[in-house]
């Protein structure tokens, strides 16, 4: 079918998401005529969070309400070259949002900066270890932008986000009891730490007494009042343990429904079409400049909206698959070692521990934040010698209560050891409920030539297109660097005087299992750099060969961190939005280093 054509806009964003929002809220500041498509429904805290529905464990983590329509459009999976992919049909690994907010309004909130070695990480390791010390096979990459360029685009998120944290140095002065690893930062938090829940607590204390540096986490969960620079407001968390995986009902977790889109959509610049799926970025006969996107509303019809500027800001998958299916870069060929779009496919490494306490200790699971807790950074990043281990990249290791609902309950089961079944496997469920903790050890997940992203040769979605192929199976190396980190949880658990304890660690031989969920935390795939041969972003998020486009989100990630994505993501939407705005509008073109 013929597409229609519409009247041509400043600016098509792709995606109602964060970094859609953070976009699409920069450029109509900068007078431009906006039109953001979002493939899901329209979707508001009002109606989402309303209470008590909102708040319904089966519909909103076993029938994935706010999640997307995996009978339309998936990914393929398989663990390696020699393998043929399959469909992924069920939510288990990993759950993409759908709809207005995407994963901004079903994520738990957790809202870090990225450490500055990590921004570097393949010149750091050298610098400290040598070339040698990287394993063969491993695509480590420098960003291209520092820590220091970025640090007023991370504080810019923070007061968007209204997050909730406690610094450690402030203009090179320290002035709290905040992460002592944390870089320097130019503004205290907008919010103070959400309180430590009664496992944190004790984390705090165990983890200190086993010679750690434990501090509390940062949260875009509010932990006051709040109203951020838009006039957008937030009340404090009650700590319902309703987070991730549901909207807000409180309006106290950060979200691009209740943080930006409230003020966007009165703008009258800005236009939001929802159930609008795009199929391609259109280009020119040179194929070097996009004239707009096609994409497809619920009744079926085919749309071609023009652009002078294209902003792909859909979740991490979708952008890459989307530059794929336009032309925009060059596939990534693992045989070759050439190419760039779908080079750096990353995940993040996480496994979690239990531990058992003694029975006169109440643990109050029920309890949670979806953001809040303790965690201690000693073996994440480059915070600790990693010559004689032999491995790259690291891990935090935290205690994140996010609240343990009832179903989730009764699927953890007893301690090792508990019957399946009857009485004795009820005692052990209530046990686990009463008085036990999870521990996480939430690693950095390095890039491979052999683990990659493509389009499927063999499966299509509803609308006739390829799907994204992902080829992913975990490397020795984060093996390793897993299996070291668990083993420092073991000291926390031995300092809590635990009775029973299960460390979880990565196995060597056992692929990685899409059954079971991991985390949501996808990168790479579209990375930016300052290389053209090994990224298709520069380190504006400008596509390299078509600079009227921008990708923003995870796939610009070189590599992967241990901490959440989503504080860089923010980080870089507001980075490269400023420099659209100062630069590229007055003068449209390729931007080069400033």
């Amino acid at each position: 079918m013929d597409a229609t054509r519409l009247k041509p806009v400043d600016v098509v964003v792709i995606g109602g998401g964060w970094a859609g929002s953070i976009m699409a809220k920069e450029m109509t500041e900068a007078g431009q005529k906006v039109v953001m498509l979002e493939r899901g429904p329209d979707r508001s805290t009002a109606v989402e969070g309303a209470y008590p529905g909102s708040i319904d464990e089966l519909e909103g983590n076993y029938r994935y309400r706010l999640f997307q329509d995996l009978s339309k459009s998936t990914v393929t999976i398989r663990n390696n070259m020699r393998q043929r992919a399959l469909p992924y049909r069920r939510m288990a690994a990993f759950l993409p949002g759908e709809g207005v907010g995407g994963a901004g309004l079903h994520w738990s909130g957790v809202h870090f900066r990225m450490p500055p070695d990590d921004l570097i990480l393949r010149s750091k390791v050298i610098e400290r270890y040598g070339k040698s010390f990287i394993p063969e096979g491993m695509n480590l990459q420098d960003y291209g932008v520092t820590y220091d360029e970025l640090e007023p685009f991370f504080d810019r998120a923070e007061k968007v986000f209204g997050t909730s944290g406690e610094p450690y140095m402030i203009n090179g002065q320290v002035v709290g009891k905040g992460n002592v690893f944390s870089p320097s930062r130019s503004q205290p938090f907008p919010l103070p730490a959400l309180k430590d829940v009664h496992t944190a607590h004790l984390f705090r204390k165990a983890a200190t007494e086993a010679g750690f540096h434990p501090y509390s986490m940062p949260a875009a969960n509010a932990s006051a009042q709040y109203t951020n620079p838009y006039g957008a407001q937030m009340g404090p968390c009650n700590f319902c343990g309703y987070c991730s995986g549901y909207a807000c009902y409180m309006y106290s977790k950060a979200s691009p429904n209740v943080n930006i889109l409230p003020v966007l959509r009165r703008d009258p610049l800005f236009e939001l079409r929802t159930h609008a799926h795009v199929l391609r970025v259109e280009m020119d006969s040179t194929k070097t400049r996009a004239t707009g996107v096609t994409y497809v509303d619920r009744e079926g019809r085919t749309w071609t909206q023009p652009a002078e500027l294209v902003i792909i800001s859909a979740f991490q998958f979708h952008n890459v698959r989307l530059m794929l299916l336009s032309g925009i870069g060059k596939p990534y060929d693992p045989v070759a070692n050439e190419g760039v779009v779908g080079r750096n496919f990353v995940y993040q490494n996480v496994t979690t521990s239990f531990v058992w306490l003694n029975r006169n200790i109440e643990t109050e699971q029920f309890i949670g934040t979806g953001g809040g807790g303790v965690a201690f950074d000693d073996f994440n990043s480059e915070n600790f010698d990693h010559g004689p281990l032999g491995f790259v990249g690291g891990s935090p290791v935290w205690v994140n209560q996010a609240g343990v609902k009832a179903i989730a309950a009764a699927q953890a089961g007893g301690p090792p050891g508990t019957p399946r079944w009857g009485s004795a496997w009820k005692k052990g469920l209530v046990d686990t409920y009463r008085h036990s903790l999870r521990i996480d050890a939430h690693g950095a997940n390095m890039a491979y030539r052999d683990v990659f992203l493509d389009l499927d040769p063999t499966w299509k979605d509803a609308y006739g297109l390829p799907l994204l192929r992902m080829t992913f199976d975990w490397k020795d190396n984060d093996i390793r660097m897993n299996r070291y980190v668990v083993d420092r949880i073991g000291e926390v658990a031995r300092a809590m005087d635990a009775r029973q304890v299960q460390l979880t660690r990565r196995e060597f031989g056992v692929p990685f299992d899409t059954r079971k969920y991991q985390t949501t935390h996808l990168g790479g795939g579209a990375v930016m750099g300052t290389d053209p041969a090994t990224s298709a972003l520069n380190r504006y998020l400008q596509a390299w060969d078509v600079p009227n486009v921008f990708v923003i989100g995870a796939n610009a990630f070189p590599q992967g961190t241990g901490y959440n994505p989503t504080g860089m993501v923010a980080a870089l939407a507001y980075w490269s939005a400023y420099h659209i705005r100062q630069t590229y509008l007055k003068n449209p073109g390729p931007l080069v280093s400033l």
